[in-house]
């Protein structure tokens, strides 16, 4: 059909995706949604980001980004041996509502069992309604893994969620 435009696939982050990330992450940081974050930061080992290439206007060939989630292991600990982080999860505004995120999320989950975890965890100061979508179950901060929980800030009221992945 003409004049229809195809979805950008997800895809996984490179380090020269690291400054869209940051710029597209910015508006989220400024309003207390995700956290402070560098560029180093998007660059840092053992992150893995899944990106959506920008599609609106000025997005695709100058590198934007539309949208944009992070996996992250953490390291075993009794009860929660192989668990995963969700976080960084944003999509540009004017995008919102298109569908990029569940196709994040979905991408995520898949990467996710790919690499062998078997729970992910995530925080988010806002209701959570995509997670609470996608599976996961809002779980008190005592319940998730003691070493990512210790990190949260109470200042920030944020809701945590889980998922298994797989029975273990």
């Amino acid at each position: 059909m003409r004049g229809t435009l195809r979805p950008a696939p997800v895809r996984t982050a490179t380090g020269a995706d690291a400054e869209a990330l940051y710029a597209l992450s910015a508006p989220f940081m400024r309003s207390g949604a995700l956290r402070p974050r560098t560029v180093a930061d998007y660059r840092r080992p053992g992150e893995r980001f899944l990106v959506v290439p920008g599609a609106g206007p000025g997005g695709g060939p100058d590198g934007s980004l539309d949208g944009c989630v992070a996996l992250r292991a953490l390291p075993a600990e009794p009860g929660h041996p192989a668990a995963g982080l969700l976080h960084n999860f944003c999509v540009r505004e004017g995008r919102q509502g298109a569908g990029l995120g569940s196709r994040l999320l979905a991408a995520l989950l898949a990467e996710a069992a790919r690499c062998g975890l078997r729970t992910l965890v995530t925080a988010s100061t806002g209701d959570g309604a995509l997670f609470l979508r996608g599976g996961f179950r809002e779980i008190p901060v005592a319940l998730a893994p003691r070493g990512w929980a210790a990190g949260l800030d109470p200042s920030r009221g944020s809701r945590v969620f889980a998922l298994a992945l797989a029975e273990g």
